[in-house]
């Protein structure tokens, strides 16, 4: 047996986002206890920079200590209860992971379908909402990692505040890198993950409840169907104040990676974060098209840390082509999912990824094998 030495890529696939090595370095301290006083006052400032990164005062906002994909089953298993109905928005291959949330949970999936590269149309979800007085979810996904769509998550929110439904939002690609106003939009329940656009390894999902949600969960008749992901039993363990309740142990060297990412984020300022995004999207945009890539979504709609780019027609073989990036250029890029599976490249731009030489090594790498 030897040790492992992974090597080292610069990842600009749809997730992970690359590390820097401060937030390497933070991860690398010496381990404490999770009930440790030291460790439970870091928990109450990853709370409030959390709550800073979702423009939230929400009490309930805290790092679920699982990926991004546990945080949307723990909106859904939270706030739904069998029989109930909810409103899901699919466009892409994570709102289709929704639509499997509702149905696990013994309730009725009633599905918005809008093209895959086209944002969430609010018309149809207005039609939907009236046409289902009853439902108690609106779920739909802000920035659509398979596509590269961002959709309008501010209007969504109002449509179902007016027609008295609870929100649920995946924010996985979205948060700190686009625009996102948990409480001026009215958002009741979002998750992110750590990998993308805050450049944390994988493996924690940043959450947030508002009060209405948290009512509605206080109120179940049912108890929630996943023990670890029960918020009556985690709000204990994050929500205690001068004492926590055991409810798991959470990875303190992943809190402390977590931490150091949210500490740049606001020392380069919400605001700051979504102009880079853009700017460096772009620069690489105007360099994919001057090679004449075209891109599967329109302007109005593209997701700057995430470009969707459609496969020249010359290429056959376009596993091949990113396996030479990686292999040559120590460069991921992602492939299509789904239904854009051979038929996309998935460009990513999060975080620290997000940077003038990213945008360099990946246009001249991709002239080079094309060419």
């Amino acid at each position: 047996m030897t040790k492992f030495t992974p090597p080292k890529r610069t990842l600009m696939g749809p997730g992970p986002s690359d590390v820097p090595q401060r937030i390497l370095d933070a991860m690398a301290q010496p381990t404490i206890g999770h009930l440790d006083p030291a460790f439970q006052t870091l928990m109450e400032d990853i709370k409030g920079l959390l709550k800073y990164a979702f423009q939230t005062e929400n009490a309930l906002t805290f790092p679920l200590s699982a990926p991004g994909s546990a945080g949307m089953e723990c909106a859904f298993v939270n706030l739904l209860e069998p029989g109930d109905k909810a409103i899901i928005c699919r466009n892409g291959v994570f709102g289709g992971r929704m639509i499997e949330n509702v149905e696990r949970c013994g309730a009725i999936a009633v599905v918005v379908e809008n093209d895959w590269g086209e944002p969430v149309d609010p018309e149809m979800v207005e039609d939907a909402l009236k046409d289902h007085p009853d439902a108690k979810i609106l779920a739909f996904v802000h920035a659509e990692t398979s596509t590269g769509v961002l959709s309008d998550a501010e209007t969504l929110c109002r449509l179902a505040r007016e027609h008295d439904c609870l929100t649920i939002v995946d924010a996985v690609t979205s948060l700190g890198g686009n625009p996102l106003c948990v409480d001026d939009w009215g958002i009741d329940a979002i998750y992110s993950g750590s990998q993308k656009c805050l450049s944390c390894p994988p493996g924690l999902s940043p959450v947030s409840f508002s009060e209405h949600a948290l009512e509605a969960i206080r109120n179940r008749s049912h108890k929630v169907q996943s023990w670890f992901l029960d918020l009556s039993l985690v709000m204990d363990y994050w929500d205690g104040e001068g004492g926590r309740t055991y409810h798991h142990t959470a990875p303190v060297n992943a809190m402390y990676g977590l931490h150091e990412s949210l500490c740049i984020l606001k020392e380069e300022g919400l605001e700051n974060a979504w102009a880079r995004h853009t700017a460096m999207h772009e620069k690489l945009r105007d360099g994919l098209e001057d090679m004449g890539l075209e891109y599967l979504v329109a302007p109005e709609y593209r997701l700057p840390q995430l470009n969707t780019v459609k496969i020249p027609v010359h290429v056959t073989d376009e596993a091949a082509l990113r396996k030479r990036l990686l292999e040559e250029f120590n460069l991921e890029i992602g492939a299509g999912l789904g239904a854009l599976a051979g038929k996309v490249w998935r460009i990513g731009l999060m975080g620290y990824s997000a940077k003038q030489e990213n945008v360099d090594l990946c246009l001249n790498a991709l002239r080079r094998i094309l060419n």
